[in-house]
């Protein structure tokens, strides 16, 4: 990012508003860093691939009034609340085949050793403190710009963690709850004095923006624009819960680049619907690779040589062509 930082805030705490307000920015200011730090209220926020009923207790979330909505970049289901403060880079992608998180998740690092604490980034997209995870970050390639966002467990409440989230038994092999609550912790937890959220929320805008921002805001016309798109996107049943087909066929694998697991139609042969549901870290959607699949035939040769067509890295993070392959053919 370049020395001078546009910094923004959303103004809201709602989830769906706070999604398009961050999806505007990134399609419509082409040019430009800029840095957004913004909260949701009571959330879980799947990822672009995540098969969202599978994701969610949706006992919990309803008797809790716990929002759901789905984000436009790869990885897992998280909870925000109040204890939570996000974070969006959005900046030019210069050479998207060289892209890493480090290069974002360091200014995040950096920020929580100044204050005295034992960071590192780890893992896929993780940021942990003293062995215990208090970030994670995804990505999002959009003609030449990049997103990326993370959420920050400053003070959130644990229990409202592990009841809303419906944890993979092939991602944590024991009770979900207990999964959950044990690997995550609270920023504020190891901090030696006490800081509390509006305290952490002015200085990660310095730490961040590197002490030179210019204060941004959106026009009345563009924010009416972010309204509408929260509702004709954000707030639908349609993009949050989605449709998958009545499948013939469904396999999961994990691999080491994440959770994979697809189920299709086949008639006569020839795929005719398909979804590809996962936690990997995917930067652009899946739908070109999906729709080219309807119509094949579903043999291995022919599935392969539509995914030959296009860059696997950028739409399944690190999972393989054979990996996909194997999770189809096994």
């Amino acid at each position: 990012m370049s020395q001078h930082v546009i910094y923004l805030e959303t103004g809201s705490q709602d989830p769906a508003y706070n999604l398009a307000f961050e999806e505007y920015v990134l399609t419509r200011w082409t040019q430009g860093d800029y840095l957004i730090l913004w909260q949701n209220d009571n959330t879980v926020v799947v990822g672009q691939n995540q098969n969202t009923a599978a994701e969610i207790n949706r006992a919990f979330v309803e008797a809790h009034g716990i929002r759901v909505v789905r984000r436009t970049t790869g990885g897992g289901a998280v909870y925000h609340d109040l204890g939570n403060l996000n974070y969006s880079f959005i900046t030019d992608a210069a050479d998207a085949e060289r892209l890493t998180m480090e290069q974002f998740t360091l200014p995040v690092v950096k920020a929580l050793r100044k204050l005295g604490l034992d960071a590192q980034a780890s893992g896929r997209n993780d940021i942990l403190v003293s062995g215990r995870k208090v970030s994670g970050t995804a990505q999002r390639l959009y003609r030449q710009r990049i997103l990326h966002h993370g959420t920050m467990l400053f003070d959130a409440n644990p229990e409202m963690v592990a009841g809303a989230l419906n944890a993979d038994p092939e991602k944590f092999r024991s009770k979900s709850a207990k999964s959950v609550r044990s690997r995550i912790g609270n920023i504020r937890d190891f901090l030696g004095g006490d800081m509390d959220l509006p305290g952490f929320w002015a200085y990660l805008k310095e730490e961040l923006a590197g002490g030179d921002f210019v204060p941004g805001r959106l026009t009345p016309e563009e924010l009416e624009a972010v309204a509408q798109l929260k509702r004709a996107k954000y707030d639908t049943w349609e993009w949050t819960y989605g449709r998958s087909p009545r499948y013939t066929m469904s396999n999961k694998r994990r691999w080491d680049a994440g959770t994979l697991e697809v189920c299709l139609s086949v008639e006569q042969g020839h795929i005719t619907d398909l979804v590809f549901y996962g936690d990997f870290l995917a930067v652009c959607p899946l739908t070109d690779v999906t729709d080219a699949l309807k119509g094949a035939p579903f043999t291995r040769e022919a599935v392969a040589a539509v995914l030959e067509r296009f860059p696997l890295q950028e739409r399944f993070g690190g999972i393989t062509e054979e990996e996909i392959l194997e999770t189809l053919f096994f």
